[in-house]
């Protein structure tokens, strides 16, 4: 009996998964094949202002577009065996549980999970809106609002990132990232944006 409820409560969440997109170097390909990602990018840009190119770019760079993405696990023993994961980051936006919380506190969203895309990309609207309010980064800069995601409002201030030779270079990469994206929804936004478009294909 504990064994059926065990396959059963398997089944169920295995079943609920969403794959990533097959294609992802083109947002276009993503929007055909994942609509509601398309309106949940487009409601994070009425909201908060933030591109749906930019939040797909973070998005792309943090998690590879894997519902349930997690640091790597440290290595002890010699490297043996597995230890610690680096950080509390999960989900599409690699959000760590602080960061969630007060995301939580301040939108007064208490039903959110960071394995759901819409929340997932509410949350990269929401935190980049504070990083122009508080460090007046433009919201279509993808490479600053990038830096102050990854080191948080007061490491960006203090300029921790100069020292992460690697840090800006993933920022640089999804700017560039951000760029071809908007270049590419610039040539599919009328046809996404057409009410007949998803009922026929």
């Amino acid at each position: 009996m504990k064994i059926n409820l065990f396959l059963i409560f398997f089944l169920f969440i295995t079943s609920c998964a969403v794959s990533p997109p097959s294609k992802t170097s083109n947002i276009c390909d993503i929007f055909d094949e994942k609509r509601s990602w398309y309106k949940a990018s487009l409601r994070t840009e009425k909201k908060w202002g933030i591109a749906p190119e930019v939040t797909m770019a973070f998005i792309k760079h943090e998690s590879s577009y894997q519902q349930g993405a997690k640091p790597e696990r440290t290595r002890i023993f010699f490297g043996l065996l597995p230890g610690k994961r680096k950080s509390t980051a999960y989900g599409y936006a690699q959000v760590t549980d602080g960061t969630w919380e007060s995301y939580k506190k301040d939108t007064g969203y208490r039903f959110v999970s960071r394995r759901d895309f819409k929340d997932a990309v509410d949350f990269i609207g929401w935190y980049n809106n504070r990083s122009n309010k508080n460090l007046g980064i433009p919201k279509n800069n993808a490479r600053l609002l990038y830096l102050a995601y990854h080191e948080g409002m007061n490491g960006y201030q203090k300029g921790s990132y100069r020292a992460k030779p690697w840090l800006l270079s993933v920022s640089t990469n999804v700017q560039n990232t951000a760029n071809k994206y908007g270049s590419q929804f610039e040539k599919c936004k009328k046809r996404l944006d057409s009410p007949f478009y998803f009922l026929f294909n």
